[in-house]
């Protein structure tokens, strides 16, 4: 193989490899964000919606049972607060979700939630 070729060779393998490395950071940056908040929002609407209702207002069967407060009224909490709850659960109404959910997740329903009050 001449040196041409080799060269023509390595600067294909060099394209190859860019590609790869653009195609990768692609599905990181853009694509794993986007299905990180679809997450939230299924685990959301799975969970918490039973009560808190897709719209965060409480007006579900379930959330007018336990006197769920509507999200309007909830955004007096903290976020810390919010997340304490959703993690130890609250009283016989509300369950602990710590089991269920790491805290990086439990943050993101609870920021969720919390984006419903500002609609």
């Amino acid at each position: 193989m001449n040196s041409f070729a080799r060269e023509a060779k390595t600067a294909r393998s060099v394209r190859r490899a860019l590609f790869m490395i653009v195609a990768f950071a692609i599905c990181q940056f853009v694509i794993a964000p986007q299905s990180k908040a679809q997450d939230t929002e299924d685990n959301y609407n799975h969970k918490c919606a039973v009560c808190h209702g897709k719209d965060g207002l409480g007006k579900t069967m379930k959330g007018k049972e336990n006197h769920v407060k509507d999200v309007h009224e909830n955004m007096k909490d903290s976020e810390a607060d919010m997340i304490k709850v959703v993690t130890d659960g609250k009283g016989e109404s509300m369950d602990s979700y710590k089991g269920e959910y790491t805290p990086a997740q439990i943050k993101e329903l609870v920021e969720y939630y919390r984006s419903l009050g500002q609609k």
